[in-house]
């Protein structure tokens, strides 16, 4: 693979702080996250932030489809240079936020493989989850403390986790050093999976219901659910703790210690 900090050399660009550019140049690591993928040659594959196109190059000799999607325009010269002998990758440049997913892959099944900064990793989980049809799985090269979060259990749950493993089941293939990545970040990376499910097994009124639920919940983390649960739905402290109670839940638990399956019958009973 051509070394990052070469290529931008040739353009006279430099990495943008602001779009937290960190550029993979480890060729072993590209190994591990194509390999995390575990594609299929009949396979299409979404991925977010190619940047100088070195793990677009291997996604492209394994799968039948894959489409780019840069904010970056800057990086346009070399992505359509370093891809020209690739005539299965399209290159979208846009903000992935703002791209529709599914315009883009069609019918087509599709696998994401991402490597996203940290400030912008839940806004782009939830635009990919919160979708009729979602990706069949999910790898995300994400730093390591991010990814410690979204694999958490109860008892250590954020919103964060509940919004993902509602969707999902998360896990980390593989852990990246500091070093793998040209400019060097400050902390070390971990490659996530998340294998959604294709029929979502907690039975609740509506995810909007659910979610707000959820929210609420986390909106006072240190405090005890039936007061965190009033606070954020606008009810008296003494209906949280019997919506609690309705659903077989201690009041005075907090929300990270919820189940997913908890927090779904307390949707339930909150609808009821």
């Amino acid at each position: 693979m051509t070394n990052p900090k070469i290529l931008l050399d040739q353009y006279n660009l430099m990495p943008k702080k602001s779009l937290g550019q960190n550029f993979l140049h480890d060729p072993n690591a590209l190994e591990k996250i194509v390999s995390t993928a575990d594609l299929m040659p009949e396979d299409t594959v979404v991925e977010i932030g190619p940047g100088t196109g070195a793990l677009t190059r291997a996604l492209a000799e394994k799968v039948r489809h894959v489409f780019s999607i840069e904010i970056d325009d800057r990086m346009r010269p070399i992505l359509e240079g370093e891809l020209a002998p690739y005539n299965n990758v399209y290159l979208v440049f846009e903000d992935i936020l703002k791209v529709d997913v599914l315009g883009l892959v069609g019918e087509r099944e599709y696998v994401v493989v991402a490597n996203v900064p940290y400030y912008i990793t839940s806004a782009i989980l939830r635009h990919l989850l919160e979708v009729p049809r979602r990706p069949r799985s999910i790898v995300l090269t994400i730093q390591n403390e991010v990814a410690e979060r979204i694999i958490a259990q109860p008892g250590d749950m954020s919103l964060l986790a509940v919004s993902v493993q509602f969707y999902g089941k998360p896990e980390i293939a593989t852990r990246l050093k500091a070093g793998a990545f040209w400019p060097r970040p400050d902390v070390d990376s971990a490659v996530i999976r998340i294998d959604t499910y294709e029929t979502l097994p907690f039975e609740v009124p509506s995810t909007d219901l659910f979610f707000r639920v959820v929210k609420a919940g986390f909106s006072q983390k240190r405090k005890q659910l039936r007061n965190a649960l009033s606070g954020g739905l606008g009810i008296k402290t003494q209906a949280g703790g019997e919506l609690l109670e309705a659903a077989g839940i201690d009041p005075t638990r907090r929300a990270e210690t919820l189940t997913i399956e908890e927090w779904a019958r307390l949707t339930q009973v909150y609808s009821a």
